[in-house]
C-alpha cells in the first residue's frame, strides 16, 4: 500500500505541474472506487483553477476556491504524469486534463478514492475521514513527550498502536516494523509499557525512517510508482528486515523471523527486539 513516503512523493510531483493551473475536465472513467465518485464530479471542478497541491496522512488533497478533492491511492494506486496523448490503460480510472499537462489515476484493485469535500460544509481538517488522524510524523509537534502521552493509556500492541494512525498518521506497516527494529521494541509489547527512553529511541527511528523512504522516493513494493512513473528506491537501499524472514540479522546475525498481528506482517529479530517465540 502507498503510504506517507510515497503519498508525499506523489504530492510534491503533481504540486510542480497542477498549482494555478486550470483544470479544464476531470474524467471519471470508473466510479465503482473504495467510495463512489460523485457523479457530478466534473462538473464541479471543470474550468477551475487548482490553488494547491496538499496532503494530510496518506490523502492527496486538490485545492480550489470553494472545496477541495480527496484522493486515496487505496493499496496499489499511483497518480502519474502523462503525455497529453498518452493512450489511457486498462485500471486508469479517473483523469485530470490541463492546457499542458494531464494526470492519471491508475488503481487496479479498486481500493482508491477520489471523493469532494465542499468548503460550505466547513474546513477541510474537519472532514470525516480526516479529523482523528494523529499528528504529521515530520512536523515540529511530533516529539518524544507527545508520544509518550499518547502511549500511556493505550494497551494494544505498540505495532498497532503505530498503524492505527490515531498518535501518529503515516508509519506504516513497512516502516512501523523498520522504526521498531531500529529501536529494538518488541512490536507486541503493549503501548504503554514502553519507557520513555524506549519512545524516545523510537521517535528518532520513525523520523528517520520516513525521512530516508521520502528521500528515495517510496518503496518498491507492489506496483507503486510515483507521479512520473518511476518506482522509489527505499525497499531496495534500506530496508534492513521487512520482508526478510530467514535472513540474518544486520546487528547480530539472528534469523529474522516474520508473524502476523492484526493480519498485517511483522518482521523482527527476536534476539535484539527481545520477542518471546
Amino acid at each position: 500500500m502507498p503510504e506517507l513516503p510515497e503519498v508525499e512523493t506523489t504530492r510534491r510531483g503533481i504540486a510542480t505541474l497542477m498549482p494555478q493551473q486550470v483544470l479544464r475536465q476531470c474524467l471519471v472513467h470508473q466510479p465503482k472506487m473504495r467510495w463512489p465518485i460523485p457523479p457530478n464530479m466534473n462538473e464541479l471542478v471543470q474550468n477551475k483553477t487548482v490553488l494547491a497541491c496538499e496532503r494530510r496522512g496518506k490523502y492527496l488533497l486538490l485545492r480550489f476556491e470553494h472545496g477541495y478533492q480527496i484522493i486515496h491511492l487505496g493499496m496499489s494506486g499511483s497518480l502519474r504524469s502523462v503525455p497529453l496523448d498518452t493512450p489511457r490503460l486498462k485500471h486508469d480510472h479517473v483523469e485530470w486534463i490541463f492546457d499542458h499537462a494531464r494526470f492519471l489515476l491508475h488503481d487496479p484493485r479498486r481500493f482508491g478514492a477520489v471523493l469532494w469535500h465542499d468548503l460550505r460544509d466547513g474546513p477541510i481538517l474537519k472532514h470525516p475521514l480526516l479529523a482523528k488522524l494523529g499528528v504529521e510524523p515530520l512536523n515540529s509537534e511530533f516529539n518524544p513527550d507527545y508520544l509518550f502521552q499518547q502511549f500511556a493509556n493505550r494497551n494494544a500492541s505498540i505495532k498497532s498502536v503505530l498503524l492505527a494512525g490515531q498518535a501518529v498518521v503515516g508509519v506504516g506497516n513497512i516502516y512501523a516494523s523498520e522504526s521498531l527494529f531500529k529501536a529494538a521494541i518488541d512490536p507486541t509489547a503493549p503501548a504503554k509499557s514502553l519507557s520513555l527512553a524506549q519512545v524516545t529511541a523510537l521517535h528518532q527511528a520513525i523520523v528517520e525512517t520516513l525521512q530516508q523512504a521520502l528521500d528515495s522516493g517510496g518503496s518498491t513494493l507492489r506496483d507503486y510508482k510515483n507521479a512520473t512513473g518511476e518506482a522509489g528506491a527505499y525497499f531496495d537501499l534500506f530496508a534492513q528486515i521487512y520482508g526478510k524472514a530467514g535472513q540474518p540479522c544486520p546487528r547480530c546475525a539472528t534469523p529474522i523471523q516474520r508473524m502476523v498481528q492484526n493480519q498485517r506482517a511483522t518482521y523482527f529479530c527476536s534476539r535484539c527486539q527481545n520477542v518471546n517465540t
